[in-house]
């Protein structure tokens, strides 16, 4: 997530036609680190070509610097790259699973693990990580995020490169111009409430709202948080039925009374060809919750306009320590792949000592902690001022909600206008109370939740 990329309904429908999946016809595999870190027992030194295919085409030159590393390294190993934007990745790579010419390494959502690893898929690597990795050189509370087929006690079918977590960014100036005091980790849903009614403001006095304390709609990365500092949950403990209990609606409660009650947030019908992220680099709104992967589009938004910084979520009523919603990316193993150690080599490579911190832009967190505790990924020369918080969330990720079809249930990508997603969405419109898209969206998501 990270930025999660957009898989959507289509890659159920087409991996619902897959039966069995290998590597393309001319495809191979290569790969392996260490215990400090351990090397595989090393097999004939064959020529082996190993296709990869990456969600990041921005990123492409930088990844064909690491490529040619690794095949200096390991001269038997050559990688075939193809680098795709988010909107084509995962319709091609859905494609290449449903025809079974899925390449042998290629980067993987958590929001999706749980569906493609169901479907054979994905190689299982368990065995591979307790051989090869010093847990205590990675940031392994989101290792949880890429388990299958429980999250807790099931084995990994992907590895994190880097990771992410949600935060409270915040326009500095705004606060000042309004006197008042940043917000900080102690940060209560009231002191939140109170900043928000008074950053909320109709400049020109036309009865129309010019900024806003808060923008927010659906989307998982806007709402899973506030329900995290509430001690709130969406699923049951095994993640079989959707069950949200009364924290989580506490929270759901809050975030709903923010646009239709207090009216400090726009509801999303009112916002239009304008993205979320642009609503806060152009600082229509004071405060924004997303992901800190978000911290490289809005230093591109903002530029130097205005001083802004991060926090942690405020907490609700419930608290009882902080749990941040977080997330990988991840790269995976073709099931079919004829060089899974080889690729297994090629994905420590990928993700621990040899990958540059430049790989890593804006809040993206080097899986790898002595790479993400060197002072340049810090940036301290450069907004946000408290990147450090991140760091400090990366012991308090909290129990995903990932499952099988999640994108669905959740209302995710393609189906964003669907699922939760779209419930909510049609509360802080106003269209139906909270109470209704509950009641709406239960049997919605168990029926999705329910399929074998």
């Amino acid at each position: 997530m990270l930025k999660m990329l957009k898989l959507g309904l289509i890659t159920t429908l087409i991996l619902t036609m897959t039966i069995g999946c290998g590597q393309n016809k001319n495809e191979s595999a290569t790969g392996g680190q260490t215990k400090t870190e351990s090397t595989a027992p090393a097999k004939q030194q064959d020529n082996v070509k190993l296709v990869y295919y990456g969600w990041n085409p921005s990123e492409e030159q930088m990844t064909k610097s690491m490529i040619e590393k690794f095949e200096e390294e390991n001269p038997n190993i050559t990688i075939e790259y193809f680098a795709y934007e988010p909107s084509s990745y995962w319709p091609k790579i859905s494609a290449l699973a449903a025809s079974g010419n899925l390449p042998d390494v290629f980067e993987m959502s958590s929001g999706y693990v749980d569906e493609w690893a169901s479907k054979g898929l994905l190689h299982n690597i368990q065995s591979m990580v307790d051989r090869d990795i010093d847990k205590n050189n990675y940031f392994t509370s989101v290792f949880n995020a890429v388990k299958y087929p429980d999250k807790e006690t099931g084995d990994m079918y992907a590895f994190p490169y880097a990771w992410v977590t949600t935060v409270l960014y915040y326009n500095k100036d705004l606060f000042d111009a309004a006197k008042l005091e940043y917000p900080k980790k102690e940060w209560t849903w009231d002191d939140f409430l109170n900043a928000a009614k008074k950053l909320t403001i109709d400049k020109n006095g036309d009865g129309k709202t010019d900024q806003w304390g808060l923008y927010l709609f659906g989307r998982y990365a806007h709402i899973e948080p506030w329900v995290y500092q509430n001690e709130g949950r969406l699923l049951n403990e095994d993640k079989t039925k959707f069950e949200l209990n009364a924290n989580g609606k506490e929270a759901l409660q809050f975030l709903t009374d923010l646009t239709v009650k207090h009216k400090v947030s726009p509801s999303p019908k009112d916002i239009t060809g304008i993205k979320q992220d642009e609503m806060f680099g152009q600082g229509k709104v004071a405060m924004w919750v997303d992901g800190s992967f978000a911290i490289d589009g809005t230093r591109k938004t903002v530029g130097d306009n205005f001083n802004w910084d991060i926090t942690t979520i405020p907490r609700g009523p419930n608290w009882k320590e902080d749990m941040t919603y977080g997330w990988p990316d991840n790269i995976s193993i073709s099931k079919n792949s004829k060089h899974a150690e080889e690729a297994w080599k090629f994905i420590k490579f990928m993700s621990g000592k040899d990958r540059p911190i430049e790989t890593y832009s804006g809040g993206k967190v080097p899986i790898y902690k002595p790479t993400a505790n060197q002072q340049a990924w810090l940036e301290t020369d450069k907004q946000p001022a408290s990147k450090k918080i991140i760091l400090e969330q990366g012991a308090n990720i909290g129990r995903n909600s990932y499952t099988k079809s999640w994108s669905e249930w959740r209302g995710y990508a393609a189906a964003k206008g669907s699922g939760l997603n779209g419930e909510l969405d049609q509360v802080f419109d106003g269209q139906k109370t909270l109470d209704q898209a509950i009641e709406s969206v239960t049997p919605f998501a168990n029926e999705v939740l329910s399929r074998k």
